[in-house]
């Protein structure tokens, strides 16, 4: 029940995202004139829908994004004479690109206001410090660090060993530790496949025990978890919550342009263990970020550290949708705005040249680019599906 409410809870924040976004066009299109007559919520078959004055509002079957309807948006759609005055296309310049930032502007501001109340109700998480006690120790020596146990897995190093909760590590290898970064780099400097000692205070007795370090993701591997001390929540208040909203979007953006940049190099690997060894693997659609918050939602956390989990994915979500949309392809929001400063640039050579303006650009040229972008971004789309489907992504453990 709890990852089907982590489902639901998802689904429902997507489609007010995207009701925003569309919202943003909608207004904004509004308070300029123009004649917007159709803000549906989803694509394919209308499943219920209401007018009110000259637009038809409503909510289709795939809740796979939204449109708004604008009245010549572009110049190659027919247009009834008594509309072309509050057409898309004839209205200046600045009203045009207002409309069109207005939906990557509202994701944004969402992000933004989310972010603030994160800090300011929810509180932001102090790690607090790790200790060399032993919180948990893994049943399994799994494929990769991020994976669940799965059948067929060897058992852990520490379990073999005989390790338990509470057992706190004097030393390892003869090398005593600490701190959790001592312990940390003792396991590191170990060989995987070498039995080595490992004594531990337990019940106010000191025990022996011998370990045998397994090998995951290139190192050595004993499976234990650290008991953290000191960790907790802090609420900020409103500047300081404001500057980390500020600063959250700014690094939320780098992360984003940082795995797109690595996503070429990432799909041959979106089906192997090895997906999100780089930020490009990471990439998921919009089924793997349902999976993500059902994931969140049933993990055995408080409910505090879910409400700030679910909330920093559906922030990164945002962000991700109003960097994805600025990108200058058609038909993305990105790509209307490069087609208008195109011709506002060429209107401004004519101009100075004392020649006519030129006008609007022919899209009936820039169709056959619009078709190869749509099919990349389509075809990108169904490939990052079904490697969430095939090899879906999993929380960190």
């Amino acid at each position: 029940m709890a990852y089907l409410f982590g489902v639901i809870a998802f689904v429902v924040a997507l489609l007010v995202s995207v009701m925003l976004h569309e919202a943003g066009h909608f207004l904004t299109a509004k308070r300029f004139g123009m004649k917007a007559t159709q803000f549906f919520v989803g694509f394919g078959p209308t499943l219920w829908s209401w007018g009110r004055g000259e637009t038809e509002y409503g909510v289709k079957a795939l809740p796979l994004g939204g449109f708004v309807k604008i009245t010549g948006y572009t110049p190659l759609e027919p247009i009834d004479p008594a509309d072309e005055p509050r057409a898309f296309y004839r209205q200046p310049a600045a009203r045009r690109a207002a409309v069109i930032v207005a939906g990557v502007v509202m994701n944004f501001a969402l992000a933004f206001v989310l972010l603030t109340v994160l800090a300011m109700a929810v509180g932001l998480r102090t790690p607090g410090t790790g200790t060399t006690t032993v919180d948990a120790v893994s049943a399994c020596v799994p494929a990769q660090i991020q994976n669940p146990c799965a059948a067929g897995d060897p058992p852990s190093p520490a379990s073999e060993a005989g390790l338990r909760p509470g057992d706190k590590v004097i030393s390892l290898a003869g090398r005593p530790v600490a701190t959790w970064e001592q312990l940390r780099q003792a396991i590191g400097a170990q060989s995987a496949g070498t039995p080595v000692p490992i004594v531990v205070e337990r019940g106010g007795r000191r025990v022996e025990l011998r370990v045998r370090p397994a090998e995951v993701g290139g190192g050595p591997y004993l499976g234990v978890t650290a008991r953290v001390t000191g960790e907790g929540y802090e609420r900020l208040g409103p500047v300081s919550a404001t500057a980390f909203a500020t600063e959250s979007i700014g690094r939320i953006l780098g992360a984003v342009g940082a795995a797109v940049a690595d996503l070429p190099a990432a799909i041959p690997r979106l089906f192997s263990p090895e997906r999100a060894d780089t930020p490009g693997g990471q990439v998921g659609s919009v089924v793997g970020a349902t999976q993500v918050s059902g994931q969140i939602f049933s993990a055995k956390d408080s409910w505090r550290d879910r409400i700030a989990l679910f909330l920093s994915l559906v922030i990164s979500v945002n962000v991700f949708l109003g960097a994805l949309n600025v990108l200058p392809l058609l038909p993305l929001d990105g790509g209307h705005l490069a087609v208008l400063a195109y011709e506002r640039a060429r209107a401004w050579l004519a101009r100075i040249r004392g020649l006519p303006d030129p006008g609007n650009v022919d899209l009936a040229k820039l169709l056959p680019v619009t078709y190869i972008a749509v099919v990349l971004l389509i075809g990108l789309g169904v490939l990052l599906i079904l490697a969430d489907v095939f090899n879906p992504l999993t929380l960190p453990r």
